[in-house]
């Protein structure tokens, strides 16, 4: 696969609008405003593929964006407390729909803001994905926020926190200075490999 040349192909606001799953799909998931949109533009060199918003909350569809050789999936971001009860039913029916369909997943991408503990929606999607037996990756964003030995220190309690995740494999990134980028574009493309293999 390649991240260059990536383009946004359709927003699914419905399951029946889904995409037919005919490509590994990366799939990232995470609560509202944890940066998302950010990261995947940084992994994809563009500055506004996937639409940053200062509005938490604001995604309600699920993202499509084409790669050569494989597809990544901007899931809307979850958490957000201010939507009503019919958008929070309508997202989980969206996506649980999406992961139901038996799509050809290499990888969930599930972002944790490193400067806070893991929110019970970030548990519960860790023993979502589990169940599902998807392979899924955590990745820290927001590195750049913190010091040094703040950064550190945030890391090993995270890393106790989340039940369900000890075993897997774990970045720290910065959307805005890049760090971490290169190791997980790296990874993602492995996994890629690996479904297509």
């Amino acid at each position: 696969m390649k991240f260059d040349n990536a383009s946004f192909e359709i927003s699914a606001a419905l399951p029946e609008q889904l995409l037919p799953s005919d490509l590994p799909e990366i799939v990232f998931s995470g609560r509202s405003n944890v940066g998302k949109s950010s990261l995947i533009n940084k992994l994809l060199n563009k500055r506004d593929l996937a639409r940053v918003s200062s509005t938490p909350g604001k995604t309600a569809t699920i993202n499509f964006y084409r790669l050569i050789g494989a597809r990544i999936v901007d899931l809307p971001g979850y958490g957000y407390a201010k939507r009503s009860g019919a958008e929070k039913k309508r997202w989980s029916e969206l996506i649980e729909g999406y992961f139901r369909q038996g799509r050809n997943i290499a990888l969930v991408v599930q972002l944790v803001d490193v400067r806070h503990s893991p929110s019970e929606q970030d548990l519960m999607m860790v023993e979502f994905l589990n169940s599902l037996g998807l392979p899924f990756v955590i990745v820290y964003t927001k590195c750049d926020k913190l010091k040094k030995g703040q950064l550190k220190e945030s890391l090993e309690v995270l890393s106790k926190e989340l039940v369900g995740a000890q075993s897997v494999e774990k970045f720290a990134v910065s959307a805005l200075k890049g760090e971490g980028i290169d190791s997980l574009r790296s990874y993602i493309k492995k996994a890629v490999e690996k479904t297509d293999g």
